[in-house]
């Protein structure tokens, strides 16, 4: 074969990158574009572009892939980032997270409750084509 048909077969194979649109976000830069990067190199590894959303004998199908990108982000980031981190991928949901530290002064019930709270600088909800992502880190 050519080295001329060979890139070209390569091109081919290599999917197309989907260009990130950042709705929300409270994390370093570095980490932004490592998150993007990650789920980029996710939805690569599941190939959700070709999954068509639209068709009813495919949807079982199409929330398999989406659960398999969350936790492929997921992971990753527990590996990198250390724990503990949670990844919602989809193209219709609904969320609300509360991310920020509470102040010194807070009593031990409301102490006890900030456990569960989103972690400052560990925070991003963006775009991948259509499908959306939300990853955050809690303490």
């Amino acid at each position: 074969m050519a080295a001329t048909e060979k890139d070209a077969t390569d091109n081919m194979m290599k999917p197309e990158k989907l260009e990130a649109e950042i709705k929300s976000v409270d994390m370093s830069e570095d980490m932004q574009q490592e998150a993007i990067e990650v789920a980029q190199e996710a939805m690569d590894k599941f190939n959700i572009e070709k999954v068509r959303f639209m068709a009813f004998d495919r949807e079982f199908e199409s929330l398999r892939f989406l659960q398999e990108i969350a936790h492929h982000i997921k992971r990753t980031f527990d590996e990198r980032k250390g724990a503990t981190w949670h990844c919602i991928v989809g193209r219709n949901f609904g969320s609300f997270v509360t991310h920020g530290t509470l102040e010194s002064n807070c009593d031990a019930a409301r102490k006890r409750s900030a456990n569960s709270m989103a972690e400052t600088k560990h925070f991003i909800y963006f775009y991948l084509g259509h499908c959306a992502i939300l990853l955050f880190k809690t303490q």
